[in-house]
């Protein structure tokens, strides 16, 4: 024993629920995870994917990540999974229709990193070099 006393986490208060403060929550949650924005961006951008060829366009990302990430998503409805019964085994990775839905919002957002990302690393340059 190490002495330390576990105390079970009390059931999230529903009027402190994070998707209460902010009802984006948990899209954000969904969507912005480490790998899941790199993974939506390179299917939608170029189409349906097998395996090596999403591993090869995102870079840096581990087969058993990409793996646990792609079965998300599938399994948010956000990506769809086709098997092909042929020798050897064919497996491609599309977005979906719901999936789909996010390109708006990509497209903002990557406006937005045009506009403002040098602004931002003016900030963080003026914030670190204060005393």
């Amino acid at each position: 024993m190490t002495g330390r006393t576990v105390t079970p986490h009390a059931p999230a208060d529903p009027a402190t629920a994070p998707e209460l403060a902010c009802p984006i929550a948990p899209v954000v949650d969904i969507v912005f995870s480490r790998w899941t924005t790199p993974i939506l961006w390179t299917l939608h951008t170029h189409g349906r994917q097998r395996f090596v060829q999403l591993e090869r366009r995102i870079g840096g990302i581990t087969p058993k990540v990409l793996t646990q990430r792609l079965r998300q998503l599938e399994r948010d409805g956000l990506v769809v999974r086709t098997y092909h019964p042929e020798v050897p085994p064919r497996v491609e990775y599309e977005i979906s229709e719901l999936g789909l839905g996010l390109a708006p919002l990509f497209a903002h957002l990557a406006e937005w990193a045009t506009d403002n990302l040098p602004k931002v690393e003016r900030a963080r340059d003026d914030y670190d070099g204060r005393p």
